[in-house]
């Protein structure tokens, strides 16, 4: 009986003190550590200028307070960076990606290249429901969507590969509105394709975002050089209200499904910010709240202000259950994708 109760003791002694060292390794992982956060693009685009903001400020909400910086990796249309994070980095909460969930479809679709699973990334949150509008400059002449439905000449566009927003929504506005586009691809980010854009190498794009058109095409906008025609939103932006809607100008039911799903779902998800598969949970419910919490902190969205940033944040559980969802599309929308984006 004496050596029953020594232990029952010793069982929970130990138990007390584990539950303490638990909680401290949790809490005090982060303590003078780093956190590389990847993303798929060059510097100077909206990716770019969303992730060192957040950088700036996210790491103060962690426990431990690491510091965070930005890793560009592009390359595929951000598909470098994705593979990369689920691939090669541990999955130890050390890192933290950040890349277009454009890819997410792209995977659906059985684009070749795609190394990773979706269902398997541990999701964090995203800064943002997307704004994808169409920006031409004022020297291409396409001033208006009535002046672009009318052109006899193909709209040269810019874009990164296919799974970018750049790519994707040109591509499936020229098949559900029937637009007069010649795509250029292989731009390595926003930046570059803005930069071709300025020197008359391409006439604009569509799938930038219209934070990412503030923030970087400041100057254009303030100028009239760069103009924003079409916004691809189920209801107008509260700062474009005279700003056409692509849906209004789909001539077949078709084409609104193909905009809808192609384009007003992935609104959502296209700027994700994911831990690679396997990280611990207590780590990526870490992250999550952290995350959460720079989305209120003051300093951080006076810092977005000053950057021009919009900030209508996702939870990493609203991400998702929305990329799970892509995985249980309509089998035809899926065929009708995949014909459009190859």
């Amino acid at each position: 009986m004496r050596t029953r109760w020594s232990r029952y003791i010793l069982a929970a002694g130990l138990m007390i003190g584990v539950a303490p060292l638990s909680h401290a390794t949790t809490h005090e992982f982060y303590k003078g550590k780093t956190v590389r956060l990847v993303v798929g693009t060059a510097p100077g685009g909206g990716f770019d200028t969303y992730s060192r903001a957040i950088a700036r400020h996210m790491g103060r909400q962690i426990p431990g307070n690491p510091t965070i910086i930005v890793e560009n990796m592009p390359g595929a249309g951000q598909l470098v960076a994705a593979n990369h994070v689920y691939k090669v980095a541990k999955p130890d909460g050390l890192t933290m990606g950040n890349f277009g969930g454009g890819l997410f479809v792209q995977q659906v679709l059985g684009r070749p290249g795609v190394e990773f699973d979706g269902l398997k990334f541990e999701f964090v949150g995203a800064p943002v429901r997307e704004s994808s509008t169409c920006a031409l400059t004022k020297a291409s002449g396409i001033t208006s969507m009535e002046k672009w439905m009318a052109s006899k000449a193909p709209v040269k566009l810019g874009s990164t590969a296919p799974g970018g927003t750049t790519y994707d929504h040109s591509k499936i506005l020229q098949a559900a509105l029937g637009l007069p586009i010649h795509l250029v691809a292989g731009y390595k980010g926003t930046a570059e394709v803005r930069l071709a854009a300025e020197s008359g190498e391409v006439e604009g794009a569509c799938g930038f975002t219209w934070d990412s058109v503030k923030a970087t095409w400041t100057k254009g906008l303030e100028t009239g050089d760069a103009v924003v025609v079409l916004q691809v939103l189920p209801k107008p932006h509260p700062e474009l209200p005279k700003v056409p809607l692509a849906i209004d100008f789909a001539k077949t039911e078709e084409g609104r499904q193909l905009i809808q799903a192609g384009i007003h779902d992935m609104n959502v998800i296209l700027r994700p910010y994911a831990l690679p598969p396997g990280t611990p949970k207590e780590r990526v419910q870490l992250f999550r709240k952290a995350f959460v919490d720079t989305m209120k902190d003051p300093e951080f969205l006076a810092d977005a202000r000053k950057s021009k940033l919009d900030i209508d944040a996702v939870t990493g559980e609203e991400l998702e259950r929305t990329v799970h969802g892509l995985f249980k599309l309509d089998p035809k929308v899926v065929a009708q994708l995949k014909e459009i984006i190859k």
